[in-house]
């Protein structure tokens, strides 16, 4: 197939792209390098400069199987301060890539979703089934753009899969976690345990959890890039998928820090902020839908093996 990539030199996107050469299909990268590096993009994939929403671009690119959506602002916190940015870039610029999809007659949609939707859930593991209630506009932008792939589909113009991640951690040499700035809790404290930084700060410690700090499921981007191949397939059998991609376990961000620790052998200062606006005080998946409809497995998916590869990757930058 031939497979348009967006936001391809990110984490998560440019580890799809690798596997999605490594399985013989022709990839074009797309990418604004706003956040992104070009260097994490493959070299045998055909990079384009760009923005998703130019949807003249998108048509001079010429005709594709499918497209996987990854680009987007991605930080709830900031969301809260300027949801005017989050609205324009993760709405209305998929949108606009989308219209530029539809009208080139492109038939399978990958959408980089989030279990930001879910908001503030206090029975875990969180299934798809359960009530929508986005806290940041974070959150929000991903909701509004599943409810237009929906009326896409149902209109027949699209086959899509929105595929709500919980958090995307690990990393490969090649594809290591870095963001700018960075703002995931195990590449910052690797950084501290590299010496890069003096602390680690951990955002609350009076949440309802049993250590009071917050508690995440952690899945491997090289299980979620499995996951968004799989959904490119699926999307023959079934037009229209919500998929949760976790590991169906959650850590307390004590318990990560505790994890880093043994891993890497460094006792690291850790220091305790106030809560940000727009985190929720869990948020496990239930990942028993994406097993099912994909055949899903998760190789790398345990928090021992995230942080191990994580480290050796940061080592390697």
């Amino acid at each position: 197939m031939r497979v348009l990539v967006t936001g391809a030199a990110g984490f998560i996107g440019s580890t799809t792209t690798e596997l999605l050469l490594a399985k013989g299909h022709d990839v074009v990268a797309l990418d604004s390098l706003i956040s992104g590096r070009q260097e994490n993009v493959p070299a045998q994939a055909s990079f384009v400069e760009g923005d998703c929403g130019d949807a003249e671009l998108i048509g001079s690119l010429g005709h594709f199987d499918a497209c996987i959506h990854f680009a987007g602002r991605i930080e709830p916190a900031e969301s809260m301060k300027y949801p005017e940015a989050f609205f324009a870039n993760n709405v209305g610029s998929t949108f606009r890539l989308l219209e530029a999809l539809v009208e080139s007659r492109v038939e399978r949609f990958v959408f980089s979703s989030s279990a930001a939707v879910y908001g503030n859930q206090t029975e875990m593991p969180i299934d798809e089934g359960r009530p929508l209630n986005p806290q940041s506009p974070y959150g929000q932008s991903k909701l509004m753009v599943e409810e237009g792939v929906h009326w896409l589909v149902s209109a027949g113009r699209l086959r899509a899969a929105s595929m709500r991640y919980f958090n995307a951690a690990g990393g490969t040499i090649q594809h290591p976690e870095q963001h700018r700035p960075e703002i995931h809790l195990i590449p910052i404290a690797l950084d501290v345990a590299a010496g890069k930084r003096p602390y680690l700060e951990i955002y609350g410690n009076d949440y309802p959890t049993p250590d009071g700090t917050c508690v995440r499921d952690y899945v491997h981007v090289a299980d979620l890039a499995e996951a968004h191949v799989l959904a490119i397939e699926a999307l023959d059998v079934e037009p229209d998928l919500v998929l949760n991609l976790g590991s169906g376990i959650g850590y307390s961000n004590r318990e990560v820090v505790e994890t880093v620790k043994r891993v890497t052998g460094v006792d690291l200062e850790v220091r305790i902020g106030d809560r940000r606006p727009g985190d929720p005080a869990a948020a496990v998946a239930s990942n028993d839908f994406a097993r099912e409809a994909l055949g899903w497995k998760l190789e790398r998916s345990d928090l021992d093996t995230i942080v191990q590869d994580a480290w050796a990757a940061h080592q390697a930058l």
